[in-house]
Formats: C-alpha cells, structure tokens, sequence
C-alpha cells in the first residue's frame, strides 16, 4: 500500500511523466520551486509562527513579519523561478508582508476559536489500504461542536464558487475530521484568500464524502495500474521545476508550441 495526497493525485492528472519523474523515478528537480510557491510558502510558516507565539506571549504584526523576512533571507535561493518579468523578488517579498499585516489585524487577538493543529502531520486509512496524508495549515474548533479545516490561499485570483465546491483536498480532510472527533457537529472548510483579505466557507454533506471517497480511489487505482506515463505539455510547464530536465517541454519551447 502507498501513501497518496491531493498533490500527489494533481500531479498525475496534469502530466504523468511529472508524475513519473517526481514519485517513481524520485528525480529531484533542477529548479527547486517558483517564486509564488516560494512567497506562500514563506507567509505559511509566518502564520504557522504567529499562531505558536499567540499562545505564549504578546505579539505584534511587526514581530511576525520581521520573522517572516528573516525566514524569506535565510530560504531563498537565486535558483529559485522568477516567472514575472515585471516583478522583482522583493515585490513578492512585499507583497507577503502585506497578506501578513492584513490578516494580522483582521483576526487579532486570534482567539476565535480553539486552536487544535497547525500544519497538521497526519495519515487517514483508505477503504482500500493506502494511505491519505492530511496536512492541514490551522485546524481548530469552537465550543459547538463546529470544526474548522483552514487553508490560506496566496494566488492573486479569488476562487470561483464552482472551485469550492468541486474542491477536493478540504473536502478529503473533512473525512479525516469526522473519523476522529465524535462530537462534530459539522465541519466547516474554510479558505482565507489572502490577496483579497477574505474568506470563503464551504461545508459537504456526508453523501457529497462517501462519492468523493470513491473517486479518489478509482483514481489511485488509475495511478497504481498505469504502464505509461505521457507527458502533457501545456503552459503550465513554465512552472514546473523539472521543465529543464523535461525533454518534452523543452522540444516543445523550441517548435513555438507553447
């Protein structure tokens, strides 16, 4: 049995042979991540922080953003894809500060509800013996019974409603959830757009998991039965960090196709 993840089921379906080069062959890719991989990454660990050092002592926006700024010197790297070029490095950096600043004073003094897991480390058991990783960045409750599975988003575009409710990572976590704490009363999915200071909240019903559950397992046996695994060129290549390694995309590039 194997251990499967929504990433882990996104990357097969958007192109097999990075799939293939990432899970099989557990090729390490030339370019380590892009630079919006890079800045969400970096404001995770700063709120992951800010929730850590809530429960100990006062804090400050500008206490959380001098730690993500010396997070963002002591991780980057100049290997690092900087996609946009009329963007620099510290403009994203910036850009990160503000996501930080704005959330801080939204939600300050973060006692909304009862912290129960940051940046969850996790596995549920799947009917069919593998394994699902549940990562979730803030995990809480409140005194309902009314559990919350919290994910932050960095991307620059609001999710549409028709993205929430064919989301499949939260919605999986919510199976997790149900299985493990029996006074839920429900479980809320929530996403906190950080480019736009909000949030969206979305719940599934106990039928809307049990046909998600099967689907993902038709999917993982697709993955476990596959013999080829296509590459799949498209402009998503540009973010990929194996696309130097890729001879598919690199052909690709040189024809003009993308």
């Amino acid at each position: 049995m194997a251990r499967y993840s929504h990433s882990k089921i996104v990357s097969f379906e958007q192109c097999p042979y990075q799939f293939k080069l990432r899970y099989i062959d557990k090729l390490k890719p030339e370019v380590p991540e892009n630079i919006e991989g890079f800045m969400g990454r970096m404001v995770h660990e700063a709120l992951e922080e800010l929730y850590k050092r809530k429960e100990l002592k006062e804090i400050s926006a500008q206490d959380i953003i001098e730690f993500y700024n010396t997070a963002w010197r002591g991780n980057y790297t100049p290997q690092i894809l900087l996609n946009n070029g009329f963007k620099s490095v510290d403009d994203y950096r910036f850009v990160g500060e503000r996501f930080i600043r704005d959330y801080f004073e939204k939600y300050y003094p973060f006692n909304q509800h009862e912290i129960l897991g940051l940046e969850t480390d996790d596995i549920m058991i799947l009917p069919d013996g593998n394994e699902w990783y549940v990562r979730i960045d803030r995990f809480a409750r409140d005194q309902e019974g009314n559990y919350y599975v919290c994910d932050y988003k960095t991307s620059s575009r609001m999710k549409e409603k028709w993205e929430i409710e064919e989301d499949k990572q939260l919605a999986m976590y919510s199976i997790w959830v149900r299985r493990n704490f029996p006074d839920v009363k429900s479980v809320k999915l929530v996403w906190n757009m950080l480019a736009f200071n909000s949030e969206i909240v979305s719940e599934r019903s106990d039928e809307e998991l049990n046909s998600l559950m099967e689907e993902m397992m038709i999917k993982i046996a697709k993955i476990e039965n596959a013999k080829e695994y296509p590459a799949k060129v498209s402009k998503l290549c540009y973010y990929c960090g194996y696309q130097k390694q890729c001879q598919y995309f690199i052909e690709a590039k040189r024809k003009g196709e993308i």
